[in-house]
C-alpha cells in the first residue's frame, strides 16, 4: 500500500484506519471534543505526523494508538497494522464488555415462537437501542 506523502486530516486518518466507521463519525468526534493529539483535543482539520499518539472516544472505549503511517484512503483490515499500533490497554476493552453484557435486559433474547412483543416490550427494546448510540 502506499503511503502518503502530503499532509493527512486527523478526521482522514480515523476514518482510514477503521477507527470510525465513518469520516462524519469521525468529524463530529473531533468536534464534541472527543479525540485528543498528545492529550490536547483538536479539530477535524489538524494535520498529523508520524509518531504522534491519537486517543479517542469511540463506541464506548477510550482507544489509544501511535501514528505508524499516514494514508489518505480506507484500507483493508489487514493491512491497518502497517499504520496505527494498538495502545490501547486491555482492561478498557475488557471494561466494555462487562458494560455490554450486563447492560442487556431478558427482552433482547426474546424466545422466537411466542408472537410479536408487546407494546411495552418493544418500547423497553428501543430504549436499549437508544443508550447504544
Amino acid at each position: 500500500m502506499a503511503e502518503a506523502t502530503n499532509p493527512v486530516r486527523i478526521d482522514k486518518w480515523l476514518w482510514a484506519v477503521r477507527l470510525f466507521k465513518t469520516r462524519a463519525l469521525a468529524t463530529e468526534a473531533c468536534a464534541a471534543g472527543h479525540v485528543k493529539v498528545d492529550g490536547k483535543p483538536v479539530k477535524a482539520a489538524r494535520t498529523l505526523r508520524v509518531g504522534e499518539i491519537v486517543t479517542c472516544r469511540c463506541g464506548g472505549i477510550n482507544r489509544t494508538a501511535k501514528v505508524k503511517g499516514l494514508i489518505q484512503r480506507r484500507i483493508g483490515a489487514k493491512f491497518i497494522s502497517d499504520h496505527v499500533e494498538d495502545l490501547t490497554p486491555p482492561e478498557e476493552y475488557e471494561r466494555a464488555r462487562e458494560i455490554s453484557s450486563n447492560s442487556r435486559p431478558a427482552m433482547l433474547n426474546y424466545p422466537k415462537g411466542l408472537g410479536r412483543p408487546t407494546k411495552k416490550q418493544r418500547r423497553l427494546m428501543g430504549e436499549v437501542d437508544w443508550l447504544k448510540g
